[in-house]
């Protein structure tokens, strides 16, 4: 079976969708600094719009303004994009699973590269001792719990009116820019180490220490899209579980609710039998082309209706972005 080049399987659909996802999160990044340079020239030069995409890489910020907006009603204009694009997200995880992770996600398209590249040249991609990978696991969900007790429960509203007009919020993703722009040698080491251990070990990064996708798997649980296996027609060959990059052991499961599940279907792709092993709504199989369609139906339904709603476009100015990004390094220290 060639899955690579065998358009009926959601793996070239979603090696496919992840990629350009990923050419487009570059050129945004390039726009945006670009649009970045234009003022801190002081308004030189040649002018470029400010893409509102780059909002999604403000998670936490955008954690802070579901806050506001569910307990107040507040739908914070100075970064909207960033509240659309990660309820958009969490859509995505009540739906289809963690398939922002496998589907779209720039850092996991990078570790999923990262990984096949260390199978590549080392033959083989390593495993944590079992209850050493237990261990690591609740890192990601620990630092979930700690973001979400210091945004959701212990911070008031008043305190979150008051960094939603904070001037660092305001130029959040500018901060965010120059953290990529100007690497310091601490954060260049443990990127360096990131990258290191995911050429060794399966999604490192996601798999362990990333809090956004130990959010999503919670709430893929009550997603009706699962893997379901056919036990009668089930050869026991192990292919599934093999290839399975969270390492799920899908050969034993009649359906798969595992929270590790990123509705990737590498395991539906890799099984030797007949509709077997598939994914869909209930007991309603959906074929390759059709969990693509959903997946990128309900991204860009969620930042469309962003748009129509008015709740895109930053609600800054020329004059306020004129004063504020070339005093970018004042904040934050």
């Amino acid at each position: 079976m060639n899955v690579k080049n065998d358009w009926t399987k959601a793996t070239r659909w979603r090696l496919l969708i992840q990629w350009a996802f990923l050419g487009w999160c570059v050129f945004l990044g390039v726009q945006f600094a670009l649009f970045v340079g234009y003022y801190q020239r002081g308004g030189q030069g040649a002018y470029y719009p400010r893409p509102p995409g780059v909002e999604g890489f403000l998670p936490i910020g955008a954690l802070v303004s579901l806050k506001a907006w569910v307990t107040s009603g507040y739908f914070d204009p100075v970064h909207p994009a960033a509240l659309v694009l990660f309820l958009t997200f969490l859509a995505m995880a009540l739906l289809t699973r963690k398939s922002f992770c496998s589907w779209l996600c720039p850092v996991g398209t990078l570790e999923e590269g990262l990984w096949k590249l260390g199978r590549r040249v080392l033959g083989r991609n390593f495993r944590i001792w079992y209850w050493l990978d237990l261990l690591l696991r609740f890192c990601k969900y620990a630092l979930l719990l700690f973001f979400a007790k210091l945004i959701l429960l212990d911070m008031p509203t008043l305190a979150l009116r008051g960094f939603l007009n904070a001037p660092y919020w305001k130029i959040a993703d500018v901060k965010m820019l120059h953290f990529f722009t100007g690497m310091s040698t601490t954060s260049l080491l443990v990127i360096g180490a990131l990258a290191l251990l995911s050429l060794i070990y399966r999604n490192f990064w996601c798999r362990y220490l990333c809090p956004y996708g130990a959010l999503l798997g919670v709430l893929s649980f009550f997603s009706p899209l699962k893997i379901r296996r056919a036990e009668a027609t089930c050869s026991g060959c192990g292919a599934c579980s093999r290839a399975c990059p969270a390492r799920i052991d899908v050969q034993h499961k009649r359906a798969v609710c595992s929270a590790e599940c990123t509705g990737c279907l590498t395991c539906v792709d890799h099984c030797p039998e007949p509709a077997t092993l598939a994914i869909g709504l209930w007991r309603r199989p959906l074929p390759g082309w059709g969990i693509a369609l959903v997946v990128v139906g309900v991204f860009s339904g969620g930042v469309l209706l962003g748009m129509l709603s008015g709740h895109w476009q930053t609600s800054l100015s020329h004059a306020d972005y004129l004063r504020l990004i070339p005093m970018a390094a004042r904040f934050g220290h």
